[in-house]
């Protein structure tokens, strides 16, 4: 829906690489700023020849064109929010993190190193520079749990484990943390995820869903920081914005499309499901 009331329309970038599938990326983050009522902005980073089962190629754009991407949309568009999502090389993320140190702004980063179906998307020599340059300027981060193991050093393998993970990245890059854990066995009927924040460790939680077509899941960690990035467009408050996130989310995969051949996959729901969502504090 339109914001009219807004005497500035919000605004919300992604900067992240394209899916040629539309399930992720660049794709999944504009259809996900258009349904939460935020004007999307994109900053190309990197081309990928995929669909929600394979990823066959990646290739990076250069660093100069997506800096300039970024100044000459910032030149004249005032962007609230800014996501990160698939940066692919060292060289990128600089690129990226040179103009938003110049730039104060809002940005919740996904820091995207593997895809679902197994592909390397992020070249292994780029992490120490995603973690050196890049998280610090994150205000959220939201990685999900082999990308939590990645970063951390080590496995995590139940919710005292993810709980203090989260905690530790929250520490360690200065930013508020989602690790997002709804592949994990835990919670039975619950799929839970673990927000670290400066008072503690909370819980977001919503249903857990039985997917009959496994790649219908494609896509949910873009589209989750993107949800949360047009929360933030859209000044709403922590809370509210991690519950719209995981609700939509929820929502997206309760409510697929076919896309023939009998292959489903997440699509803006028709309705809010943030009712069906939880925030608490972990006992």
């Amino acid at each position: 829906m339109k914001n009219p009331e807004m005497i500035t329309y919000p605004a919300a970038m992604t900067v992240a690489g394209s899916d040629s599938g539309g399930g992720a990326g660049i794709e999944a983050d504009l259809r996900t700023f258009n349904a939460f009522g935020v004007f999307g902005t994109a900053v190309i980073a990197a081309i990928t020849a995929q669909n929600p089962c394979e990823v066959s190629g990646v290739e990076g754009v250069s660093p100069e064109m997506v800096e300039k991407q970024l100044r000459t949309v910032f030149a004249k568009i005032s962007v609230r929010a800014l996501k990160t999502g698939m940066l692919f090389s060292g060289e990128i993320i600089r690129a990226a993190a040179k103009v938003l140190r110049e730039r104060p702004l809002l940005v919740v980063a996904d820091p995207v190193m593997v895809s679902t179906s197994g592909a390397r998307l992020l070249c292994e020599d780029a992490v120490a520079t995603l973690e050196k340059e890049l998280l610090p300027l994150a205000e959220w981060i939201t990685p999900n749990l082999p990308e939590a193991e990645l970063l951390l050093g080590r496995r995590l393998v139940n919710e005292a484990d993810f709980a203090r993970g989260a905690a530790e990245l929250s520490e360690k890059f200065g930013a508020r943390v989602v690790l997002k854990t709804g592949h994990a066995e835990g919670k039975g009927n619950l799929a839970v995820d673990f927000v670290a924040m400066e008072d503690g460790v909370y819980e977001l939680g919503s249903p857990r869903i039985a997917l009959a077509d496994k790649y219908v899941a494609h896509g949910t960690g873009c589209t989750f920081s993107a949800a949360l990035a047009a929360g933030f467009a859209l000044e709403m408050e922590p809370e509210e914005a991690l519950r719209a996130a995981k609700g939509f989310v929820y929502g997206s995969l309760l409510e697929p499309v076919d896309l023939g051949g009998g292959l489903m996959a997440m699509y803006p729901p028709q309705e809010s499901y943030e009712a069906k969502t939880f925030f608490r504090k972990k006992q």
